[in-house]
């Protein structure tokens, strides 16, 4: 028989806790589960706010929130699924920065938080009480975290980068009133 120690569960309960939260945030954008706008309604939101095209980037980020998180609750391919979990976040709080920090300003407080968390997961790998470990980390390998990391981290600075650009091209193309009416 085996004996689990506090670090093993301590990193289900973490695990469990961050992946949960993530896969139905990722789930209301998919399939409009929990309240969510389905893909439709997240794409419009996504063009909104700057991602585009609105679909395809409501598709990339619920693909990475539900199938990170799902991936990060089972203990399966930590290291990729928690590197897919932290960038989205990472493009969720670039969308939420202007409000501040904390989330009852619309800051990027909760989506920073969820973001830390799955990369600390990453780096860290999901103990005993995982798939990972029951399949001999066969998809949890040393050189995968830096791999995982370092791929998202490269392609979220182009995706957040072109949002920011589009941003910054729609003002400069709007042009306050000179004179108030």
């Amino acid at each position: 028989m085996t004996c689990y120690d506090r670090r093993d569960v301590g990193l289900l309960l973490l695990r469990l806790g961050t992946g949960g939260v993530l896969a139905a945030h990722g789930a209301q954008k998919l399939f409009g589960w929990f309240g969510g706008h389905g893909l439709e309604g997240t794409g419009q939101f996504m063009e909104s706010v700057g991602y585009a095209p609105g679909k395809a980037s409501a598709t990339a980020a619920g693909l990475a929130e539900a199938g990170g998180g799902a991936l990060l609750a089972l203990g399966l391919a930590t290291p990729a699924a928690g590197a897919a979990a932290a960038g989205a976040m990472a493009g969720a709080s670039a969308v939420h920065m202007p409000n501040g920090f904390f989330a009852q300003e619309g800051g990027y407080e909760h989506a920073a938080s969820l973001g830390l968390a799955a990369a600390g997961l990453a780096v860290t790998g999901p103990g005993r009480l995982s798939l990972d470990h029951a399949f001999g980390h066969v998809f949890d390998r040393g050189w995968m975290v830096p791999a995982a990391l370092g791929v998202t981290a490269a392609a979220t600075a182009v995706v957040v980068g072109a949002r920011n650009r589009r941003l910054r091209q729609q003002k400069e193309g709007e042009q306050e009133a000179l004179f108030e009416e």
